[in-house]
């Protein structure tokens, strides 16, 4: 969905995506020129997730099933800020933070 991912934030107002996968360079630019956000959840958490949705409608795009724009009204939903409105990508971040924390680490 990434190639996608301009049109959508461009034609939509949509200002947070929800996914479970790391989003590539095409997408991240997108996110941060429309200045919104990806939300991360957990693979293997659907049912937390699930129970964090309190009602749902599909607003655009409903013959493409999971992939369709859904408008979801949660409470305390188990995700995480993998990509924000900067552009800041945690699966960018998260790696370079541990490789400098494993070789102070192994220095010390």
């Amino acid at each position: 969905m990434d190639k996608f991912t301009e049109q959508v934030l461009a034609e939509t107002g949509l200002f947070a995506m929800v996914g479970k996968a790391e989003r590539g360079p095409v997408a991240i630019e997108a996110i941060k020129k429309h200045k919104a956000a990806y939300l991360m959840a957990v693979g293997g958490a659907a049912y937390l997730v699930a129970q964090a949705i309190k009602a749902s409608r599909v607003v655009a795009f409903e013959d493409l099933g999971m992939e369709a724009i859904h408008e979801f009204t949660v409470e305390d939903m188990p995700v995480t800020v993998a990509v924000d409105s900067e552009g800041t990508s945690v699966h960018q971040t998260g790696p370079a933070e541990w490789a400098q924390k494993i070789l102070a680490k192994q220095i010390a």
